[in-house]
């Protein structure tokens, strides 16, 4: 994949460690007005030290006013600290005031910090934002054919790398040019590291991403915790929150995601591609948000899962005013599966749909894909499940009627309608007292209760 490509060089000024008086405000990303970091008000909350050394942007030359392009400054920032490797890095720190850029390179060993009052912004003239090659395990553009633009803030083949400040915002907006489909080529995520392992993002807000939000790309030991993500509810097409694609080892806590569509969707690939590339999403821990999705789901898989996802618990979440709380997504010629799922004291507060399963979303890359190559989805559970307002609590759409196809192996929660539509047979429903008020109809070996086992699949849903 090729890397952002650097501006001209120019002469830095003085460089050295941040001792600057507290800041007070935050922000990264914006297009030319498009905010990408912002704050709470001035705190007098003085920047820590996190690495042996530590810059200030404006010793590069950096000028926050909102109106001059900053990407030298960042660039060279940057370049300073990739030469810190042997005493532990560098820390840049971004002190209060606008500071608009173009798309931007991170690199390792390095943490980026923005003190209270800063703000990033990126430029909105796309002629800025460059063109990378499609990920592999893609084929090509996610909504177009051949290349796509890069994100605002980009990392490859990077090690111990920290983004976190002080209540910032990252924000880009694209929203009318994506509207009017004035762009030619798939739009770009808004903070997007490739390939890369022990990553901390905190205590940030990323706000109006032109496409997904944050997505981490083959990345290992991932920390995502204390995030505020933010994107209009609606209008605003694949604009997920956080999209771990074909990673391992995350966690992600703590975090207020209200977008426009799915607030996690958890990924590995698609179809062929995906298959060929063979990298799963696995061990993922999800656990302590408050989601919000008017027009997709809070938390879903796939549909591109081809590489596979395996060993993910979501637990302590909260979904509200939502199209959809959980969903599963695949369809034939995916490939993959969707294996050892854990879901556990979720709440559905006015959602429509509280859990869904569907196995026909048909959209692929190109017609490369083999229809045969049909996803694997077994040892999924559900525990301490309860809702309120909600429309609809089980919805499975499993139109193939193969046999093993789609297995629920436990459901189990509370709920205050008074039955489950078909064909959510095997759904032990409880009241808010914590009793059975009805069996499933069928059972398996994994059902809480005792009763005959027949490993029964879930009933198809028109």
């Amino acid at each position: 994949m090729g890397e952002v490509p650097s501006s001209s060089s120019s002469s830095s000024s003085s460089m050295g460690r941040y001792l600057g008086k507290p800041p007070s405000t935050t922000m990264i990303g914006s297009f030319s007005g498009f905010r990408v970091f912002e704050s709470a008000p001035p705190l007098a909350t003085p920047i820590p030290l996190l690495r042996p050394v530590a810059y200030n942007l404006t010793d590069f030359g950096g000028v926050g006013d909102g109106r001059t392009l900053n990407t030298e400054a960042f660039e060279h920032a940057v370049r300073a600290i990739a030469e810190l490797e042997r005493v532990g890095g560098g820390q840049l720190n971004v002190p209060p005031g606008q500071w608009l850029t173009s798309p931007f390179n991170l690199t390792s060993h390095m943490t980026l910090f923005l003190a209270e009052g800063a703000e990033i912004l990126g430029i909105q003239n796309v002629d800025y934002w460059p063109l990378m090659p499609p990920l592999p395990s893609y084929g090509h553009g996610r909504e177009q054919k051949g290349p796509r633009y890069g994100s605002l803030i980009h990392g490859q083949h990077l090690t111990d790398v920290v983004i976190t400040g002080q209540c910032h915002e990252f924000m880009s907006s694209l929203v009318d040019k994506i509207s009017k489909k004035l762009l030619r080529y798939t739009r770009g995520p808004l903070v997007q590291l490739m390939w890369s392992s022990n990553i901390i993002i905190s205590n940030i807000t990323l706000r109006d991403s032109p496409f997904w939000t944050l997505h981490p790309y083959d990345c290992k030991n991932v920390t995502i915790a204390n995030l505020t993500i933010l994107a209009p509810v609606s209008g605003a097409p694949n604009t997920d929150g956080i999209d771990p694609d074909s990673c391992q080892d995350m966690v992600i806590e703590n975090c207020y995601i209200s977008v426009g569509d799915d607030a996690i969707a958890i990924k590995s690939g698609w179809d062929h591609y995906g298959i060929a590339y063979g990298r799963p999403s696995t061990n993922i821990l999800i656990r302590d948000l408050i989601v919000r999705s008017e027009v997709s789901a809070g938390i879903s898989i796939g549909s591109e899962m081809s590489g596979g996802v395996s060993n993910i618990t979501v637990e302590n979440v909260r979904f509200w005013d939502s199209k959809r709380g959980v969903r599963i997504k695949t369809a034939p010629g995916r490939g993959g599966y969707i294996q050892n799922i854990s879901y556990r004291n979720l709440t559905f507060d006015n959602v429509r749909i509280g859990i869904m399963a569907r196995t026909d979303y048909n959209e692929h890359p190109d017609d490369g894909f083999d229809p045969k190559d049909l996803p694997v989805l077994e040892n999924i559970s559900f525990k301490g499940i309860y809702g309120r307002g909600v429309r609809i609590p089980v919805m499975m759409w499993d139109n193939l009627q193969e046999e093993e196809y789609l297995s629920m192996r436990l459901c189990r929660g509370s709920s205050d309608w008074s039955h489950i539509p078909a064909p959510c047979d095997n759904f032990d429903l409880f009241g808010s007292d914590g009793r059975l008020v009805r069996p499933s109809v069928s059972r398996n070996f994994a059902d809480v209760l005792p009763g005959p086992q027949n490993n029964a699949d879930a009933d198809d849903d028109a």
